[in-house]
């Protein structure tokens, strides 16, 4: 059962990125959520089977008492139906922290999990391009692309975070066809983010592009050389692809810093504020920003800590805070060419989360979840970890 469970692990890390683009409605939900409950039924008895559950973590603790307090917030929350749809949601979405520490046990598990994650981010950028071929894109001169489902701004990010894990797989993987999904996703998965059109993901994406470029770059010479000559034919190539009015859009990015609203994120996080004053250590009830801030439905906080602030008060956010320091704390116990792409990966996720809610995000919990995994093989399987992380000569092995 238990090599069953972890297969169904790889599936749902490989479905999370694209989820939205297959939904089959009630009662069965999206790609991510079908296979999430398959793994959850395959788990529990996989569990009990081997009679033993690992000794958590302080990320699988701080994580378990995140949802345990939004759970409290049921018993004050100004929207109880809400509060109680979003902990379904967060149990769904959190659940992956725990199932990715119990199941994973090597270094080879860790990068089958990033090679899940960048093979379905494959696959939502290759859904973006569809979008922007289709003949319906081409008819209404759209600027703004995504795939099927998904939210411009939510995709971009999705995309951002895969760079880091793509850059550390070229450098890493013995095997051509792992290294060739990784080096084709660089260029597919920039060209998905500039067509999505949106600001804080092109922002993010030059973040998580910089870092990538310092792994690949790194006792590479010949590799910068190669990246700067490949960039005149890969601009020119975009310029006359990629609709202008995209790269309008991008280009006010500068003039929304200084002068502009942030897309009217300045209303949003101003609304919010009021609402954490009138409830500031328990907060109004988890999923209840909109309700507490008198925003309409569609609209959501725009920036993680100030919907956690508001929805669990200042006990949630400390939690909160905890969880990341806790991530922190696991790559700093790893080394190497691993650190740097766990690093560049979560500062795309702070970056990201300043201007937009990602704490609902199933990216996320799957991010801290490698994170954390990445930490405990780092203390307990250190040479190993090393070994499958090394940058050298590209031997055949096992994967």
């Amino acid at each position: 059962m238990r090599r069953i469970a972890w297969l169904l692990l790889l599936v749902f890390a490989f479905a999370i990125p694209w989820e939205y683009s297959l939904d089959l409605g009630e009662p069965f939900g999206n790609i991510a959520r079908i296979v999430g409950l398959l793994l959850l039924l395959a788990a529990i008895p996989a569990v009990l089977q081997s009679g033993r559950l690992r000794t958590p973590g302080a990320m699988q603790w701080l994580v378990l008492a995140f949802y345990l307090w939004f759970c409290c917030t049921c018993f004050w929350s100004i929207d109880p139906t809400v509060t109680l749809d979003k902990l379904r949601g967060f149990f769904q979405e959190m659940m992956v922290v725990w199932l990715v520490w119990e199941f994973a046990e090597s270094p080879a598990d860790l990068r089958a999990l990033m090679r899940a994650a960048v093979a379905g981010c494959w696959v939502l950028a290759l859904l973006t391009l569809a979008n922007f071929a289709s003949a319906e894109a081409v008819a209404s001169d759209q600027i703004r692309f995504a795939a099927t489902g998904q939210d411009p701004n939510d995709m971009a990010r999705f995309l951002d975070m895969a760079f880091p894990f793509s850059a550390l797989m070229v450098n890493s993987e013995r095997h051509w066809p792992w290294r060739l999904l990784a080096a084709g996703y660089l260029p597919l998965g920039f060209i998905a983010v500039l067509l999505t059109a949106s600001r804080s993901g092109f922002l993010a994406a030059l973040v998580a592009l910089a870092g990538s470029g310092f792994l690949l770059a790194y006792g590479h010479p010949k590799r910068v050389l190669a990246g700067v000559m490949a960039l005149p034919p890969l601009a020119a190539v975009l310029w006359f692809t990629v609709p202008h009015g995209t790269f309008e859009r991008l280009a006010t990015i500068t003039e929304q810093l200084q002068h502009g609203d942030l897309n009217q994120r300045l209303n949003i996080w101003h609304a919010g504020w009021q609402a954490f004053v009138r409830a500031p250590f328990f907060g109004t009830g988890a999923g209840s920003f909109v309700s507490a801030a008198g925003l309409a439905p569609i609209d959501t906080a725009h920036n993680t800590a100030l919907s956690i602030v508001v929805s669990g008060g200042l006990v949630a956010l400390f939690i909160a805070t905890a969880i990341v320091a806790a991530a922190i704390w696991a790559i700093t116990q790893t080394s190497g060419q691993l650190k740097g792409a766990l690093a560049t990966a979560l500062l795309v996720w702070i970056v990201t989360s300043m201007v937009a809610t990602v704490e609902e995000s199933r990216t996320t919990w799957l991010l801290l979840a490698i994170i954390a995994l990445a930490g405990r093989i780092a203390v307990e399987q250190p040479e190993e970890l090393a070994t499958c992380f090394s940058v050298g000569e590209r031997t055949p092995q096992a994967s």
